[in-house]
């Protein structure tokens, strides 16, 4: 019976392939704790938009009728669906304190960026001041 497979193949054992995934492993365990700020920071990014937008309409709708408003849909803003909710939104926006003529806008995380059990809020008034009240 002649054999069909004589030649040997080369390739790697899977001791060697288990060790290379060992040490891809601890290098991105290494890394990761030195990313996560970074990743903070960017996602942040999405809170100070959608401030701003809440605050260009605010702004339209007190030049429209001379007062602000606490409500989002009077004043066009679409809530995006958090993820929570099954969305993509990281931020739940809210206007937590208004008047005639002033008001309070913020945005709170829904997400622990970074494990911490601290959540990120951002807050912005009619003057524009965008302000981190508190860091992930």
């Amino acid at each position: 019976m002649k054999k069909i497979f004589t030649k040997k193949l080369k390739g790697y054992t899977l001791n060697e392939l288990l060790v290379v995934l060992i040490i891809i492993g601890v290098l991105i365990l290494m890394v990761l704790p030195s990313l996560l700020p970074l990743i903070t920071k960017a996602k942040s990014t999405e809170a100070q938009m959608q401030l701003g937008h809440l605050h260009m309409l605010e702004k339209s709708h007190f030049y429209m009728h001379s007062r602000y408003s606490d409500d989002l849909i009077e004043l066009g803003f679409e809530q995006s669906k958090t993820v929570d909710e099954g969305g993509k939104a990281n931020y739940l926006i809210e206007i937590v304190d208004y008047s005639n003529n002033a008001f309070l806008a913020r945005a709170t995380s829904v997400v622990d960026f970074d494990g911490d059990g601290v959540y990120n809020v951002w807050e912005i008034d009619q003057e524009k001041n965008l302000l981190e009240v508190l860091k992930d």
